[in-house]
């Protein structure tokens, strides 16, 4: 498996992805009419040819391509208040937990701390997401905050917001080559 940068030739498999992804993790969590609707497939198509279209150089976009099968993905991006959000990590149903988020966490980790030096990078994950706030502790990330997030479909859910420190990012053993793992 090979981590690389994401491009527009990307967009529909990592919205299927996305899409697909969502299905699984918020299943029992996310109203189902919403999660099995064509909704949210066009949602997630408009957004990552939006954000491959006119990408934001300041953004991070990374991919784990397994042969031609993009395995999971990775985005982040600079916000007004200085830090950057981790705002999409997600590996493919069906191989989560086989490692893939663990590289695309560990290579984002690295690319904040080499592209963005002394910024915090922080990311929201819903509260009942207990597999992903397991994964993210695991991994370093510090509960830094808890909200209600408000979905433009008209439903609202318990989140809590991670954080690695710019220092604790800057303290990371970063070796891996933020252009290609």
């Amino acid at each position: 498996m090979q981590i690389r940068a994401g491009s527009r030739d990307d967009a529909g498999r990592i919205a299927a992805l996305h899409a697909d992804s969502w299905r699984t993790a918020y299943a029992g969590i996310m109203p189902d009419s919403y999660l099995s609707g064509s909704l949210l497939d066009a949602e997630k198509a408009a957004l990552w040819e939006a954000r491959t279209t006119e990408p934001d150089p300041a953004s991070g976009l990374f991919v784990a391509v397994d042969g031609l099968d993009v395995a999971g993905f990775a985005y982040s991006t600079p916000r007004p208040d200085g830090r950057l959000l981790l705002d999409n990590l997600h590996a493919r149903p069906g191989r989560t937990g086989s490692g893939i988020g663990g590289r695309l966490l560990r290579h984002t980790l690295a690319w904040a701390a080499a592209e963005h030096r002394g910024r915090d990078l922080y990311l929201e994950v819903l509260s009942a997401n207990t597999r992903a706030i397991a994964f993210y502790e695991r991994h370093g990330a510090m509960r830094t905050d808890e909200r209600v997030c408000r979905f433009d479909q008209g439903f609202a859910l318990p989140e809590v917001e991670y954080t690695w420190t710019a220092k604790a990012l800057a303290a990371r053993d970063v070796r891996v080559d933020v252009r290609t793992e």
